[in-house]
């Protein structure tokens, strides 16, 4: 059974005043709402409402000025090019890629991914899973899913590891236009099989960023599972200093 971890109530808190920053209710140059009023708007502690602004003025949505609050900066240059794994589970080339496809076929949909395709439970996708690996070690297990629809006049049966990645062959083959992804972070215990190939010892748990790839009407082309082993993760972020 696999549990996720919702993320910790300050990014929460903060991924909710970044979306209202990009849909206009707080404007560049104009003021957030005191800590106080985000204490009683969210119902969460001072702490949490501290620690949710910190993180969004270290990676440069918010600055502070003295004697006039916390101001909106808008959407910060790092965060509109920063590498996403999103991106990188598209493109990525298979047969240049070191590591191997581990399963390729028919399976039916599990139900965090049926939802996001639109589509019934049994319901049948074909899921290409590749494990990457790096120095002779695991460190990235991807589980790529698509509709039955799409993969007719296409490659993406084939047992044979893909040439130039998934986004540019549907591009080419269906004449579909990949528009943009969403990448839903989570922790969680990973499955029997999952732990196998990713070499983890019991207990450990792994980062999951489902990546949610549509076209511009919004329907999912592609859903991707990736999984990082909790344990070798190196973070990295770049941001602004005041």
């Amino acid at each position: 059974m696999a549990y996720e971890v919702e993320a910790p109530k300050y990014v929460r808190l903060a991924q909710v005043i970044q979306q209202r920053i990009e849909d206009g209710t707080y404007p560049p140059g104009t003021r957030v709402p005191s800590e106080n009023q985000l204490v009683q708007a969210f119902g969460m502690s001072r702490p949490t409402v501290v620690r949710a602004l910190e993180l969004l003025k270290r990676d440069g949505w918010l600055e502070s000025r003295q004697g006039y609050g916390t101001i909106v900066r808008g959407r910060p240059t790092v965060v509109e090019h920063k590498d996403r794994r999103g991106s990188e589970a598209l493109a990525r080339d298979e047969s240049q890629t070191p590591g191997r496809l581990v399963e390729v076929g028919q399976v039916p949909v599990p139900a965090r991914i049926a939802s996001v395709l639109g589509l019934p439970k049994r319901a049948k996708v074909l899921v290409r899973r590749f494990l990457v690996v790096e120095d002779g070690e695991p460190v990235e297990l991807v589980s790529s899913y698509f509709p039955a629809g799409l993969v007719d006049g296409t490659e993406l049966g084939s047992v044979e590891p893909l040439s130039g990645g998934t986004r540019a062959h549907l591009e080419a083959r269906k004449k579909v236009r990949f528009d943009h992804v969403t990448e839903r972070v989570s922790a969680r215990l990973p499955e029997p099989g999952e732990a196998e190939l990713l070499e983890l010892s019991d207990g450990l748990p792994v980062l999951s960023v489902l990546v949610v790839a549509c076209d511009a009407a919004g329907q999912a082309l592609q859903v991707s599972d990736v999984l990082l082993p909790a344990d070798r993760q190196e973070l990295e972020d770049t941001y602004r200093l005041n």
